[in-house]
């Protein structure tokens, strides 16, 4: 992705390896602070991933295979057993980490096969640090075809709104969602895009909208409860939006209150996609209604944070003190409320994603 550091522009992605240690643009500082993480250990690694200094599907399942990865460099000793032994063990650590997003399972269960080959441990180390750069490259690669595929649905000064963030900083570079939207304004289509703010961690308006600036992209940012006065309007054309896993059927699981924005759009007639890679499908699910929907700490909805006016990070209460909260991460879109699924692959309609994933 493009960013503009230090009076210039650089190319970076959202997460890489050099030798043992995994850097990663460190998102619960944005968009008041650039700064890049540095993990050098895979448990550390795993606890960047759990407590969200990394989030997004793609970029999830990168980071998981970085750190799977950094466990096998960690092991010491030659006992093959051991070895592998040890690796189930990170397995499970790393799967642990969060439950929704089919992106950490796949790239670990792939990390995994990609070492059966080898008959030794340092054969394995060998083979798992080229394995976890692929993956990285070739998630990447993904998502730039998902741009230039969705593109295509992209009018000229298309008003589309978004949900959360399902750009760069949600993959390993390029984003699902904002692909075909960097995509359209590469080839000068001039998009105007609706930021959706995503309560409670306001992935949208931290993370999309500093991704949309650095990349001179025109957006507003609006309350998650204004999508529908927008679309009543006529000033939304078209809404684009990621997937943490989509089932079989094509339902689609998807920050909370994707749902919401389906149901809006299809009441105002404006076409709802969903763009996702190969490694969001999980075939092991029929139906997205028996995914498991991680519920986060309560915690996030009591309280705010952000910059006071010394420029230091600070949070604030905003409900009674003895209120509670209820903090599901993600909800379940039904297929029949999805216009298309924009892939790697090509465009499809979400009834036909069995034939083509399962």
């Amino acid at each position: 992705m493009r960013v503009k550091i230090n009076g210039g522009q650089e190319d970076i992605r959202t997460v890489w390896m050099e030798n043992s240690v995994v850097f990663m643009i460190d998102q619960p500082k944005l968009p008041h602070r650039f700064e890049i993480y540095e993990s050098k250990s895979y448990m550390e690694t795993a606890s960047a991933i759990k407590n969200m200094v990394v989030r997004g599907a793609p970029a999830i399942g990168a980071t998981a295979a970085f750190g799977m990865a950094q466990a096998a460099l960690e092991f010491k000793g030659d006992n093959f057993l051991e070895f592998l032994r040890y690796m189930d063990s990170a397995k499970k650590i790393f799967k642990d980490t969060r439950p929704t997003a089919y992106d950490l399972f796949y790239s670990i269960d792939w990390m995994m096969k990609e070492m059966r080959s080898a008959t030794s441990v340092e054969e394995a180390k060998e083979l798992l640090k080229e394995a976890s750069q692929r993956y990285a490259d070739e998630s990447a690669d993904r998502c730039r075809r998902i741009g230039e595929n969705g593109e295509r649905l992209i009018g000229r000064d298309s008003r589309i709104l978004t949900h959360c963030n399902a750009g760069a900083l949600g993959c390993v570079d390029y984003g699902t969602a904002l692909s075909p939207i960097r995509s359209a304004k590469y080839s000068g289509k001039e998009p105007f895009v609706f930021v959706d703010e995503t309560r409670p961690r306001c992935q949208g308006s931290r993370l999309t909208a500093w991704e949309l600036l650095h990349e001179d992209i025109e957006h507003s940012i609006i309350a998650d409860n204004a999508a529908g006065y927008f679309m009543r309007r006529g000033e939304i054309d078209l809404v684009i939006v990621g997937a943490d896993r989509i089932a079989l059927n094509g339902d689609v699981v998807n920050k909370i209150g994707t749902y919401e924005k389906a149901v809006l759009a299809r009441e105002n007639g404006i076409p709802f996609y969903v763009a996702a890679p190969q490694s969001t499908f999980d075939p092991g699910y029929k139906t997205g209604k028996d995914v498991e929907i991680e519920e986060r700490d309560e915690d996030e909805i009591l309280y705010m944070w952000g910059i006071d006016s010394e420029r230091e990070f600070n949070k604030v209460r905003i409900a009674p003190e003895r209120s509670r909260a209820r903090n599901p991460a993600f909800d379940v879109t039904p297929w029949e409320y999805i216009s298309k699924i924009i892939t790697e692959r090509g465009i499809y309609n979400p009834q036909d994603i069995s034939k083509k994933y399962g």
